[in-house]
């Protein structure tokens, strides 16, 4: 079948999974593929996934092939398919508005970003790239609080008539004017910031909907969330975390059975750890109250690589934009935003957003 052509905005962390996937399931077969939620979504599987275009800001990166720019710092993600061919795809420079945090300049180059000085794109010229390439979707995979890069790259993806999935928590989907735009055009939107496959957030929800569905009643929560990748670092600018403080707070409320008092809640990132590279470590306490009202209270630990999590979920989701644009459905793809997003325009239960994802893909 034809190859699903993507276009991707910040090779991190995330790009390298998923790069890195789409070549580790290449010569796989379904009894094989362990990992993924889907081997194949309207007769896609994931090597039929190519990157033909990819913007970064980092000197490391910019101008290099994306499959050396993939394992360039200061990416530091766990290395699962180190035989990858060359891309013939270089690394262009892209627009840095505000998606780089200044504090990222004091920390260790093997950390952070070394922004280069060459000259930064016109969206006109993103938009003749995403063209002239053949780009079907685009990806985006800036920092967290790229709000005006995010809205940037989501203007250029309509005036090419692109797919635009936004993985980060810059509020596009869940926004009814930009929904509304992408509706007009009829072109497939997905977001609002990218679940993990089995991460912090969705094993939060879980939890939460059994307390509700076995009568416990959850007074109150917490999640902690450390890290040592860029990600982490960026959000140590406690500026830039409003919306994702939103989003994860939200997933998390949506399910409860009656909201928490914001006293009573706390979700978001903890702090930076730099010698856990790309291992992301979730704290969860929630205290309740059960038969009798007599009270209780679980904990967990969850350690998992954070970036290998995000990419099962977005090579679904790529494939489901895909499907999107075989069919001529354009607009806020509604179960695919639910299932794989955490601020979704609307938010649904997970046993009802996965329903949603099965009729989706079956085309009902």
């Amino acid at each position: 079948m034809k190859k699903t052509r993507i276009a991707i905005i910040g090779v991190g962390n995330c790009a390298s999974s998923l790069i890195q996937g789409i070549h580790y399931y290449q010569d796989k077969n379904p009894e094989e593929a362990i990992g993924l939620m889907h081997w194949e979504i309207g007769g896609y599987t994931p090597g039929d996934i190519e990157v033909v275009a990819a913007y970064d800001i980092d000197k490391r990166k910019v101008g290099v092939d994306v499959r050396d720019a993939i394992f360039c710092e200061p990416n530091c993600t766990t290395v699962f398919c180190p035989e990858i061919p060359k891309s013939g795809v270089t690394v262009l420079m892209g627009r840095i508005l505000d998606g780089f945090s200044d504090h990222m300049k004091d920390y260790d180059p093997k950390r952070t970003f070394v922004v280069t000085d060459e000259p930064e794109p016109t969206e006109e010229e993103v938009v003749n790239v995403l063209k002239g390439s053949g780009v079907e979707i685009l990806l985006n995979y800036l920092p967290v609080g790229s709000e005006e890069a995010t809205r940037f790259y989501a203007d250029c993806a309509l005036e090419a008539e692109v797919a635009f999935i936004n993985n980060i928590p810059v509020f596009i989907a869940s926004d009814p004017v930009w929904a509304k735009r992408f509706e007009d055009k009829n072109i497939p939107l997905i977001g609002d910031d990218i679940k993990a496959q089995l991460g912090a957030t969705i094993t939060h929800r879980i939890l939460t909907d059994l307390f509700n569905k076995r009568g416990v009643k959850l007074e109150r929560t917490y999640q902690l969330n450390t890290g040592g990748n860029t990600d982490f670092l960026n959000m140590l600018n406690r500026s830039r975390l409003a919306s994702k403080k939103e989003s994860k707070t939200e997933a998390v409320q949506s399910v409860a059975a009656e909201r928490l008092d914001d006293e009573n809640i706390h979700i978001g990132p903890s702090d930076y750890v730099p010698w856990q590279n790309d291992n992301k470590i979730c704290f969860i306490r929630m205290e309740g109250r059960l038969f009798g009202e007599v009270p209780m209270n679980l904990e967990l630990r969850l350690s998992v690589e954070d970036s290998p999590n995000s990419a099962g979920i977005a090579v679904d989701a790529i494939r489901c934009a895909k499907l999107a644009l075989s069919r001529g459905q354009g607009g806020v793809l509604s179960a695919p935003s639910a299932y794989f997003c955490k601020h979704p325009p609307r938010q649904f239960t997970d046993d009802k957003a996965f329903q949603m994802i099965e009729d989706f893909i079956r085309g009902d």
